[in-house]
């Protein structure tokens, strides 16, 4: 089973919170993302994935049949369950991108998202963007996902590039790859094995813009419960001079 705390804050600059979570332990399926657009769309958008991707996962999963259609094809190389969560993120992005065609106030909205689904003692999780998901397990704390955006390119091709330099170029922020957009959406996906007592940590970066791998990890190490950690990371990055909206949810793994 899956048991989860989330904490999200507007923060100290951003008079509106595009940031979103969802929380379904029944499902074994957490969801965090992180809106942008003009006026209140990138709340619109961040709403909007959460919700369809937790209604799609409910929907389609775990009663698949042999001659289900797969509308955005299936990954071999990954499983169902993993397929069931790359498909809903999918439906997700074209039920965003037809709102926002369709709402003129809402054009050009869009919003990052991770989530994970948590199948027997298979963890799957799907990303697009640069919100994060953090895994604890007995080998300490490991980042499963890789940043869709400028600054992790770089990083890529060229892993010796100045990080301190990086966080102060103009285009740091700039993500790469987004729900709601453009078509097609990259949807990332992993996954791991559990064997009990994992702890996820997913985040928006407004907190792991200012906390490193490092900090993240000494505060998921040192919490006492997933509520202390999970207020303890917003509290940090806060702390830390976030100027952007702050979430972190922490779930943890329990055998049944």
């Amino acid at each position: 089973m899956l048991r989860a705390y989330g904490k999200t804050d507007r923060g100290r600059v951003r008079t509106i919170n595009e940031d979103s979570l969802g929380i379904d332990e029944r499902q074994q399926l957490v969801v965090v993302a992180d809106g942008m657009g003009g006026e209140s769309a990138g709340e619109v958008a961040s709403r909007m994935v959460v919700e369809a991707v937790t209604r799609h996962v409910a929907r389609e999963f775990p009663a698949w049949n042999p001659q289900q259609v797969w509308p955005f094809g299936y990954d071999p190389s990954v499983s169902e369950v993993a397929n069931v969560l790359r498909t809903a993120v999918h439906l997700a992005d074209a039920e965003i991108r037809e709102i926002a065609t369709a709402t003129p106030a809402l054009r050009g909205m869009g919003t990052t998202v991770v989530a994970a689904l948590v199948h027997g003692a298979r963890l799957a999780v799907a990303h697009v963007g640069d919100s994060r998901l953090y895994l604890r397990s007995g080998d300490g704390v490991r980042r499963l996902t890789l940043d869709d955006s400028w600054m992790a390119s770089v990083l890529a091709n060229d892993p010796d590039a100045d990080q301190a330099a990086l966080r102060q170029h103009p285009m740091r922020h700039a993500i790469t790859n987004v729900v709601g957009v453009r078509s097609p959406t990259t949807v990332h996906v992993t996954e791991a094995v559990l064997f009990g007592g994992e702890l996820l940590v997913l985040t928006t970066d407004g907190v792991h813009d200012v906390l490193d791998d490092d900090q993240i990890a000494r505060v998921v190490e040192n919490g006492k419960s997933l509520s202390e950690i999970a207020e303890r990371l917003v509290h940090a990055a806060l702390e830390s001079g976030s100027r952007d909206n702050c979430t972190s949810l922490v779930a943890q793994y329990l055998p049944r």
